[in-house]
């Protein structure tokens, strides 16, 4: 088993099994750095094209050469009002008019952030065993599903009605994922192609689903669940005007067992060893087929769990646009974390700011929301193809040929 290598096929970088303790150290160090110079060079683009679109500084270019520093210090303040107000809007806004109002960004932040480090954990532990699952979003409308019937339809206790129902939340992603877990191992069937169409039919089930007297208010035909019974609803951590919930941390929970999972148990170095070698892992006596099976469960439970802080945290009714664009945003934020669960809830916390912070850009600064999902697509760009990073960071280039 020590000479199992790494597979060409297994996303993003791992490191062998049987490498000492400081050389997985320095790779992971080396990931952190491609990682943070991916995010740095995305802001440098975002701010190329901010000062671009920007119409005071498309005004001053015009008299560029009579007086070029009225265009430098127009493309100074289209930037840095942009990315001011978006920390203001995601960390800390020191021109609100009390401490509350300064305070609540980054609690915006943590709670877009919630659902992305669950759902990004799910990720990276389907990577880690080179299993492709890009069907969180399905796996969380299907989370979402059970785990809101649960905690609308179900009465129960306080307390127990909200274990129940994020159980049946994290149930529901599992069983979603777990066909396409099925399918991989006794077919061979794609897992990619797989859990894309399952994206399909698990919205479409769900838009089928809140036709159903079962699922709508009583009375009423628009497509949405009842509120979620307030025993099963996620207690808030600061109370009001705050929204952030008990959920995060669930998050940070989430974290700590998938650490553990991966990095200290039979079953993570199983998935650990399939990633790396497939053919090494069946030959060693490892059932490849439940190995496969197994981290599509986990995967989608943890997306389950995701939908779960969602309907039972800060969305307390059922409808299919529940989930968002989150399933999606969390392979990005798999890739960026490395596929590691503390660099996967970090760059979750990136992205909740990202996405908090782009609203206070758009109003205070007048600058488009839209470029908050070029700067996403610009990090995923640069994570998929690290020797753009090397190319643009000379000290990274030094290192690696050192």
């Amino acid at each position: 088993m020590k000479r199992l290598k790494q597979s060409k096929g297994t996303v993003g970088s791992v490191t062998d099994l049987a490498q000492p303790e400081h050389s997985r150290w320095k790779v992971w160090l080396d990931q952190a750095g491609l990682s943070i110079a991916a995010v740095v060079i995305a802001l440098g683009i975002g701010a190329v094209l901010i000062a671009a679109t920007n119409l005071e500084v498309q005004r001053a270019s015009g008299y560029f050469f009579a007086r070029p520093t009225d265009t430098l210090m127009a493309i100074w303040h289209s930037v840095a009002d942009a990315y001011v107000s978006m920390f203001r809007g995601s960390v800390f806004d020191f021109n609100a008019p009390n401490w509350q109002r300064a305070i609540r960004p980054f609690t915006e932040t943590l709670v877009f952030a919630t659902p992305l480090i669950c759902a990004g954990l799910g990720l990276s532990v389907g990577f880690r065993a080179g299993l492709f699952n890009i069907g969180a979003q399905g796996q969380m409308l299907m989370g979402a599903a059970l785990g809101g019937y649960v905690g609308f339809a179900i009465p129960m206790p306080a307390g127990v009605h909200l274990i129940a129902a994020l159980l049946g939340a994290i149930l529901g992603g599992a069983i979603w994922a777990g066909i396409a877990g099925v399918l991989k191992a006794q077919t061979g069937a794609n897992e990619v192609i797989v859990t894309i169409m399952l994206n399909s039919v698990a919205l479409f089930l769900l838009s089928w689903l809140l036709t159903l007297p079962t699922f709508l208010v009583p009375g009423s035909t628009n497509p949405q669940s009842p509120p979620v019974l307030e025993g099963a609803q996620f207690p808030a951590l600061i109370g009001p005007p705050f929204r952030l919930h008990a959920g995060f941390l669930v998050a940070l929970l989430a974290t700590a067992v998938v650490w553990w999972l991966i990095e200290r148990s039979t079953i993570g170095f199983e998935i650990r060893a399939v990633g790396h070698n497939m053919e090494a892992a069946r030959f060693a006596g490892m059932s490849v087929g439940m190995v496969t099976i197994r981290t599509m469960m986990i995967s989608g439970a943890l997306a389950g769990l995701a939908a779960g802080t969602l309907i039972l945290g800060t969305e307390s009714r059922l409808e299919s646009g529940i989930a968002g664009s989150i399933g999606f945003d969390a392979i990005t934020v798999a890739l960026l974390g490395r596929n590691r669960p503390v660099g996967t809830a970090l760059a979750g916390v990136l992205f909740g700011a990202l996405k908090a912070g782009g609203f206070l850009m758009q109003t205070a600064a007048n600058t488009p929301i839209d470029i908050v999902l070029v700067l996403q697509s610009v990090i995923v760009l640069l994570i998929a193809a690290p020797a753009l990073v090397r190319a643009a960071i000379p000290f990274m280039r030094a290192e690696k040929k050192s």
